[in-house]
């Protein structure tokens, strides 16, 4: 029994450990007082009681140990029952998790979408402005162009109507 206890998981060893040695102890009391009353063997009336107090007394430690041994059986359901609820909370748990790592990978394609398309309005806002700036200048030199035209014309009506009148 001792090989067995002392093979087991350490929270359920110590406590057997500690039952066997109060079984060995109970064990040598009894085989000692057995030698005493084998050697002493005077009185059969006194060896009849304290064969009759050996039985109540082992009766007792019996009834003591099988409470003792309810009491961890109970204990021991309630720890089954615990880890039980542990595991299921623990996959709860992990199935949350999972859910929270599919929202942000799909939370991550959205925003890798936006920027994407992000860019791609910069480079329209980018050429837009370039387009407007080249509209800008053909503007600004198309308005030169006519002013340096009606400039001459108003010089040219000017000579022609001063020729004319000067003669």
């Amino acid at each position: 029994m001792d090989l067995e206890a002392r093979s087991l998981q350490p929270n359920v060893k110590a406590v057997l450990l500690a039952k066997l040695r109060e079984y060995k102890s109970d064990l040598n009391n009894l085989k000692s007082e057995h030698k005493r009353l084998a050697s002493a063997n005077s009185n059969q009336a006194a060896r009849d009681d304290l064969l009759e107090s050996g039985m109540a007394d082992a009766m007792s430690v019996s009834a003591n140990q099988r409470g003792r041994l309810m009491m961890s059986t109970e204990r021991l359901n309630e720890s089954s029952d615990r880890i039980k609820e542990s595991r299921r909370t623990m996959l709860e748990t992990e199935e949350l998790g999972v859910l929270i790592l599919q929202d942000l990978h799909q939370q991550r394609q959205s925003l890798l979408h936006a920027n994407d398309t992000l860019h791609g309005v910069d480079d329209n806002i980018s050429k837009s402005k370039k387009i407007l700036t080249n509209m800008s200048r053909r503007m600004s030199r198309n308005k030169w162009i006519i002013s340096s035209i009606i400039v001459v014309l108003v010089v040219a009506i000017a000579l022609i109507l001063y020729f004319k009148l000067s003669k």
